[in-house]
This record gives structure tokens, C-alpha cells and sequence, in this order.
């Protein structure tokens, strides 16, 4: 192979319509995320309707079983009270030695009835604290849910503004071969971008000073020179047995060249940065290749 040579170049295509195309894949992306991001949100306020339904049931369960148990007590105090009164009114009319058993007995009574008022008491309180409690722990889970619906809707409105930010800091330059590029990465976060929009192949390069040509993708690169002070480099490019150097070329400019496989859509190597005898970027490659 001679340095002299090029890879194949058929009449450039003008690139208009692919930057359309990755605005539009970004515009997508975005609606895919608010969608994903709004269901997420059906779902919390699906689980916050059946968690206040489950609330508000039990709740009234345990009224319920507290108003069937209290009733119950109530009854039962009140015959004891009615026991107590005949007692007393026995004890009233008889002799001194029954009046003393009776008066007993009446005692009695009345001691049961004292405890058995106090135990109902606290029953009823504690049925009274099991209720507030649940309350609380409602409130609680709904103050929760409430919270992650507005965290849904927060990450929804920083999905659109990171999103935005991206897709603004990108750019569309002509590259060395007049040919308008697509949109270009200058950094990591950038090019993770492009990749999500996926209209391209992309291909991470880091080269550095090598006796034999490195492979990335479907073709190999060779680096000649790299200057750092300048952000200045030269790399040879092989593709379909051919060679061409890429001389003198600045980091973020689309570095670009034809092959068969490509068909009329350039290739691009886009490199963001030039280290001592090393250079850092990407290849990009059409997604739909030409047959040959």
C-alpha cells in the first residue's frame, strides 16, 4: 500500500438531513423517557389509592370489632349493677347476720364492677391508640408515596432539561472533505449522548505511536505525528486495501473518508483530544452500510 493512495470516494452526499435525523432520534429518546418517567408515576398513585383503601378499612375494622366489644362490656357491667342494687336493697331489709353476708356480697359486686369498668376503660383507649396509630403510619406512607410522585416528576423535568442541554452543546460542522457532518461529540458525555440516539455506529479510539497499523471497526490507523501544543495531528487511514494520510488535522474536526461499505455516507474520526504521541476521540459509521 502507498501513502499516496485513498480509500474509495464516490460523489459526496450532502448531510443535511442525517443532523434532522439525530434531533429528531434525541427528540424520542426524550419522549421515551417522559413516558416511562409518567408511568412510573400511574403506578405510585395506583399503590397510593390501595394503600388508603387498606387504611380506611382497617380502621373501620377496628372500630368496628371496638364497638361489638365495648357494647358487649357495657351489657354485661350493667347487669352487674343491677345485681349490686338488688343486693343492697336485700341487705336493707334483713336480719343483722344476713345483712352482713348480703352487704358482703354487694361489696363485692360493687369491687368487680370497679375493675371490670377500669379494664374497659383501658381497652378502649388502647383500641383508641391502635387507631390513631394506624392514622399516623397512613399519613406517613402517603406523605412517602407523595414524595416519590414528586421525585418522578423531578427526574422527568431533568431527564428534558439534561437532554436539551445535550442536544444544544452538540454541533454540526463540514468536515476536511466538505461534506456537512452530522452531529459531533467534543467530549465523553457528548459522545454518550450520540450513542443513546443511536443513528451511527460509534467506536471509541485512543492510538498511540505504533510500528503496525491498530484496527477500529472495519478499517486501521496508523499515527504519524501529534502535537500537543498546537492540538494538531496526522494519521494514515486504511480502508479497502487503500491508504491516505489525514495530515495536519485539529481536534473536533470531522476526519472524513469514503468506503464501499459506506456507500455515499462518509466515514468520520473525530478526535477531542492530543496528547504526547497519542490522540483520543471516536469513529463514527453509518448504521446502513451499501452492499457490495
Amino acid at each position: 500500500m502507498s501513502p499516496s493512495s485513498s480509500p474509495y470516494t464516490p460523489p459526496p452526499e450532502h448531510r443535511s438531513g442525517l443532523t434532522t435525523a439525530l434531533v429528531a432520534g434525541a427528540l424520542i429518546a426524550l419522549l421515551a423517557a417522559n413516558i416511562y418517567l409518567y408511568v412510573q408515576i400511574d403506578h405510585v398513585r395506583a399503590d397510593l389509592a390501595k394503600t388508603q383503601d387498606k387504611i380506611s378499612t382497617d380502621i373501620a375494622n377496628i372500630r368496628d370489632s371496638s364497638s361489638v366489644s365495648v357494647a358487649a362490656e357495657q351489657r354485661h357491667l350493667e347487669a352487674l349493677k343491677e345485681e349490686l342494687a338488688a343486693a343492697r336493697e336485700q341487705a336493707r331489709t334483713m336480719s343483722s347476720q344476713a345483712k352482713v353476708e348480703a352487704q358482703a356480697h354487694a361489696d363485692a359486686v360493687a369491687k368487680q364492677i370497679q375493675a371490670e369498668e377500669a379494664q374497659m376503660n383501658r381497652k378502649v383507649a388502647g383500641q383508641i391508640s391502635d387507631v390513631q396509630q394506624q392514622a399516623t403510619a397512613a399519613n406517613a406512607k402517603i406523605a412517602d408515596v407523595s414524595t416519590d410522585v414528586g421525585t418522578v416528576k423531578t427526574q422527568v423535568t431533568q431527564t428534558q432539561s439534561q437532554l436539551d442541554k445535550t442536544i444544544s452543546d452538540l454541533k454540526s460542522v463540514r468536515g476536511d472533505l466538505g461534506v456537512q457532518s452530522g452531529l459531533i461529540a467534543t467530549n465523553g458525555n457528548e459522545l454518550e449522548a450520540l450513542k443513546r440516539l443511536g443513528q451511527r455506529n460509534y467506536i471509541d479510539i485512543k492510538l498511540g505511536k505504533t510500528k503496525q497499523p491498530v484496527r477500529f471497526g472495519d478499517i486501521t490507523l496508523k499515527l504519524d505525528a501529534a502535537d500537543a501544543k498546537r492540538n494538531k495531528y496526522s494519521v494514515y487511514v486504511m480502508a479497502d486495501d487503500k491508504q491516505a494520510l489525514k495530515k495536519d488535522k485539529s481536534i473536533n474536526e470531522p476526519v472524513q473518508f469514503y468506503t464501499v461499505k459506506g456507500g455515499h455516507i462518509p466515514y468520520e474520526i473525530v478526535i477531542n483530544k492530543v496528547n504526547k504521541n497519542e490522540i483520543v476521540g471516536y469513529l463514527a459509521t453509518p448504521k446502513e452500510t451499501a452492499s457490495r
